[in-house]
């Protein structure tokens, strides 16, 4: 599991780096499908992981909206300074976690149960769909989108 949570994250930067080299236009732009654009999906992958990694571990969840962040730099200095927290949690997973209980209240306010492994599995599916999404739009912007393969990043 730690190797996926690996590979999203250069994914992650290699998404940033990509960025940098696309208008601010074109990061906000409105697309088909997802949550909206660029730079708003890729502001709902960093929010995502660290709130449901927060929720694990008993900490707040995050929960400033996206405009507040509504610049490449702000969305990456927001992914760097989760990270830290992020990481060192993922790092400390141990297998006695994975079968741990979270009770949580599902958007219709009844209870519903997780196993703290689901979730971690749940966190890594998530940011490689919107991966996926970020590819589709990076196409459509005219631009090759950045390499989903696992093979040939040093992770093994």
């Amino acid at each position: 599991m730690l190797k996926l949570f690996e590979y999203n994250w250069q994914v992650r930067q290699d998404w940033f780096n990509w960025c940098q080299e696309v208008s601010q236009e074109e990061l906000m732009k409105k697309r088909t499908g997802g949550i909206g654009g660029i730079l708003h999906t890729l502001f709902h992958i960093v929010d995502v992981e660290y709130s449901w990694l927060c929720v694990l571990q008993g900490k707040p969840e995050f929960t400033e909206p996206f405009e507040a962040y509504a610049s490449l730099q702000q969305v990456m200095e927001l992914s760097e300074r989760f990270h830290e927290e992020v990481r060192s949690f993922v790092m400390s997973w141990t297998d006695e976690m994975e079968m741990k209980v979270l009770t949580d209240i599902s958007p219709k306010g009844e209870p519903v149960t997780f196993k703290h492994g689901e979730i971690m599995r749940h966190v890594i599916a998530h940011e490689i769909h919107h991966v996926g999404q970020l590819s589709v739009w990076s196409r459509e912007a005219g631009k090759a989108p950045v390499t989903a393969n696992l093979i040939r990043r040093g992770l093994f």
